[in-house]
């Protein structure tokens, strides 16, 4: 399952970051504490290279804690400032007013014992769609100050938040890049709603989401659903037969009595999304290193290809 998606909002978006950038002195990456590799858009760090990076891990409460853990202990080790949120409830948001002033801290004094004017903090707020952007923006303020939504998409323009004397924020819509070498990310970008729903194949996914978490969380699925692991042998096979259990156990039936999996895999994929499947993180540090060569590889094989068909058509003429 090959999933891309780069609308053109995004390419003007990633250009007004591009012309915004000079005037801020610390970029906000928000990421999803579910998946703190994949919901990291790789762009961000080429535009900020010369700017303080705060990483803000949220939904800290849909994740697993001691894998929240090692993920803050994975970016801290590669110089960023790492917090944990929770936007849904506020807890730990108030804490990047003090980390950007710690790292401006020297540069402030600086400028202080020159004698030049005062002038607040400006930081950049970033993220991929659907990541909370907007809700910890709310709940930093204390007010309804960015729309939120359930899609992504919502904010579509930036926009100046004066928050302190001495802060302010720049949001940003939420944006990706233009695509994604390592198919695990787009997958589970998906899983969790970063990727609009309505250009992919929702049963497919849901197949695929109770598959990959049968594997890793079968508690979890056992709990909410009653589900064991089937016994068909692919994958493929195994996600449909979970998602078919679902309908079955929900009493969702479609014509002719049959099971309804397009009624299942939303609500599959809904109660996964609301945290009611309890807390599952979808990666680990430990994995990244595999997915990298993976990626790199496949890369490899499609230039290689590449080179043949060339060397084919000129055979040819």
């Amino acid at each position: 399952m090959d999933i891309q998606w780069y609308p053109g909002h995004m390419t003007k978006t990633r250009r007004m970051m591009e012309e915004n950038l000079a005037l801020v002195d610390v970029v906000v990456e928000i990421l999803d504490a579910r998946l703190p590799y994949s919901s990291k858009n790789p762009d961000i760090d080429a535009l900020a290279k010369q700017k303080k990076r705060i990483l803000i891990l949220n939904k800290c409460d849909l994740a697993q804690q001691s894998v929240t853990q090692q993920w803050k202990e994975y970016y801290i080790a590669q110089g960023f400032s790492v917090l944990e949120t929770e936007c849904s409830t506020g807890k730990g948001v108030k804490q990047v007013t003090e980390t950007a002033r710690q790292l401006m801290k020297e540069k402030l004094e600086t400028q202080k014992s020159r004698g030049r004017l005062f002038r607040p903090i400006r930081a950049m707020i970033v993220g991929i769609p659907n990541v909370g952007k907007s809700t910890f923006i709310n709940q930093y303020v204390g007010k309804a100050t960015a729309k939120t939504g359930d899609k992504p998409g919502v904010t579509r323009g930036k926009q100046w938040i004066k928050v302190k004397n001495d802060f302010e924020l720049l949001d940003t819509p939420g944006i990706l890049w233009p695509k994604f070498e390592d198919e695990t990310a787009g997958l589970l970008l998906a899983f969790t709603g970063a990727i609009n729903d309505e250009i992919l194949d929702s049963q497919t996914l849901a197949a695929r989401f109770l598959d990959w978490a049968m594997q890793w969380y079968p508690a979890s699925l056992l709990e909410r659903y009653g589900l064991a692991m089937p016994e068909e042998a692919s994958s493929e096979a195994r996600g449909f037969a979970l998602l078919e259990e679902v309908a079955i156990k929900r009493g969702m039936k479609g014509r002719g009595g049959s099971a309804d999996i397009l009624r299942a895999s939303k609500v599959v994929l809904d109660e996964f999304r609301g945290g009611k499947l309890g807390r599952m993180t979808l990666e680990t540090p430990q994995q990244i290193p595999d997915r990298m060569a993976q990626a790199a590889q496949k890369e490899k094989d499609k230039a290689k290809q590449k080179d043949q068909r060339k060397k084919q058509y000129r055979a040819r003429q």
